[in-house]
């Protein structure tokens, strides 16, 4: 057996340390990505003891990242896009601008040459994918308006910086780089053929996509094997991905995302982003800990104020710009925070765009260490930010702010269900016939649409934060029934809708033994499992045939 593995060696060095610091950095009360890039610090080039292969790490994380952008597109229409190109657009051209005169302002300060200091403020000015939706999840923010504008902002900086790397290589020569200059001719002609090649992808995937995707996951659901549907969901995400880059030289998160976008609109959209969430948050763990290998810990110490200036950039100037664009466009304070706070990082487009000026000669490896101690510094910082923006929300009057804010229904000795899947939607049945008054906690939109349009009070989010409990009168409600199948954010649905209302009748669902314990130990009075009564079920039938 050969013991030179070193995809084996980096895949388990990072995720059990990535294991060990995420663990830690949660009980610090610390966000777990901290202790995933604290893992790649460790297991990298610039600390002793083992050293990962950081390609082989960066390659991993690229499959994070395609994933990630799949399953967006999973919970994101064609139709969702062009509600926010508006200010997306402008939105995101002015910030790159801002961003980018930021950078070249310090570069003229230390004596760098043009170019530098404008591939430097471009590095600076795009925001990491991983880092700004997994912000959003965390606080269901995906499919509200502000998540929206957030998601396709980003998009419109992904094929920016599409443009921007082709188009950098063509001008290396006249920024003072490796290559010749080129003549006005031939940089026209090579913005022409790469914003033709947006433009047919983007053709393609809307003409020819939008048939063939559905189909094939269709025709693989109809053999009725879960193994077969897993891999097509993969092979999908990945394929497409793959083949966008090499055909129509967009980047892969940008194919993944597209073909999630036209997958959602198959009714298979919900099945393909659960079998692909536990690839999807592996790989986006080995994301972070491939970011922490690239960073020399030392660049803060020999240059603490470049790299200070350099985080100020991003996590003020950039972040600053942002919310006064969003606000410029008429939005409330909620949202343009939102999407402040969701920009003030840097991340996989700016490590790429420094390895290219690096190999050009259009980057110093001094202004290479400023991107990535910034990238480092800002993905580190960004939970303090969202935290921060938490905190600043609950402190504010609940009324609603361009949809997102939950209102609080109006019932008394009602049940609280929590989930509204293929359970929920039937014991939402049973309340209805039985004339019992009910409210649905939903974080699915589609779902949420369906019980409004039929009457029922339904709020959409993540039940176990207390402010949407408290929405759902949970302090007035005799019943909390929790029908969702992910057994740790029942639990702690559980434990804060009893810290509200104690006297709570409290029901869960759970598919094993360990799992009945855990959300016993959480308050529930009475936990089901749907083994136990099928075999209960079926021992009664056979009793009433004896």
């Amino acid at each position: 057996m050969p013991h030179h593995t070193p995809l084996i060696a980096t895949i388990v060095a990072g995720l059990v340390l990535a294991f060990i610091f995420g663990t830690l950095a949660h009980r610090l009360k610390m966000p777990p990505l901290v202790g995933y890039l604290v893992a790649g610090i460790a297991i990298g080039p610039f600390t002793p003891g083992f050293v990962g292969d950081a390609d082989l790490a960066q390659e991993l994380a690229e499959i994070g990242v395609i994933l990630l952008m799949f399953g967006v597109g999973l919970h994101f229409s064609l139709k969702d896009l062009l509600s926010v190109k508006n200010i997306a657009i402008p939105g995101a051209v002015a910030q790159i601008t801002i961003a980018t005169l930021l950078g070249m302002a310090l570069g003229w300060l230390l004596g760098w040459p043009v170019g530098e200091g404008f591939l430097f403020g471009l590095a600076l000015s795009v925001a990491s994918t991983v880092v700004l939706l997994k912000a959003l999840q965390e606080r269901r923010l995906v499919e509200t308006q502000r998540g929206r504008i957030a998601v396709g902002w980003l998009i419109v900086e992904d094929i920016a910086m599409v443009l921007a790397l082709v188009l950098i290589p063509a001008l290396s020569g006249i920024l003072g780089g490796k290559g010749e200059a080129l003549s006005g001719n031939a940089v026209l002609l090579t913005l022409g053929i790469t914003l033709g090649k947006v433009v047919a992808f983007a053709a393609v995937m809307l003409i020819v996509g939008r048939r063939v995707i559905p189909w094939i996951l269709e025709r693989i659901a109809d053999t009725g094997s879960r193994e077969l549907f897993r891999l097509a969901v993969l092979a999908i995400a990945l394929g497409f991905a793959l083949g966008s880059a090499y055909v129509f030289g967009v980047s892969f998160a940008l194919g993944a995302f597209f073909a999630g976008m036209i997958l959602s609109e198959s009714e298979l959209s919900h099945r393909a982003a659960e079998e692909s969430l536990p690839l999807r948050d592996a790989f986006s763990v080995l994301f972070f800990v491939s970011v922490g290998m690239l960073f020399d810990p030392s660049i803060v110490a020999r240059e603490p104020l470049l790299v200070l200036a350099t985080v100020l950039i991003i996590v003020v100037g950039k972040s600053l710009g942002a919310l006064l664009i969003v606000r410029a466009f008429g939005y409330p304070n909620g949202t343009a925070l939102t999407i402040s706070a969701s920009l003030a990082q840097i991340g996989e487009f700016s490590f790429i765009l420094a390895t290219l000026g690096l190999s050009l000669d259009l980057l110093s490896p001094m202004a290479r260490d400023l991107i990535l101690g910034g990238a480092i510094l800002s993905i580190l910082l960004n939970p303090l930010l969202f935290s921060l923006l938490d905190r600043y929300e609950a402190r504010q009057p609940k009324a609603p702010q361009g949809g997102d804010e939950p209102q609080k229904v109006e019932l008394q000795d009602h049940v609280v269900l929590v989930g509204f899947g293929r359970v929920g939607r039937g014991i939402g049945e049973q309340l209805r016939a039985q004339g019992k008054p009910f409210v649905v906690i939903e974080a699915q939109l589609e779902n949420l649409e369906a019980l409004r349009a039929a009457g029922v009070p339904a709020l959409y989010g993540n039940a176990a934060q207390s402010e949407l409990l408290q929405a759902a009168a949970i302090d007035r409600a005799r019943w909390l029934l929790v029908a969702i199948p992910e057994v740790f954010e029942a639990g702690q649905v559980i434990e804060n809708a009893l810290e509200l209302n104690p006297g709570l009748q409290v029901v869960a669902r759970a598919h094993s033994d360990a799992e009945i314990e855990h959300l016993e130990k959480h308050g529930a009075q009475r936990v089901i499992m749907g083994e136990r009564e099928i075999a209960r079920g079926m021992l009664e039938l056979v009793g009433q045939g004896a």
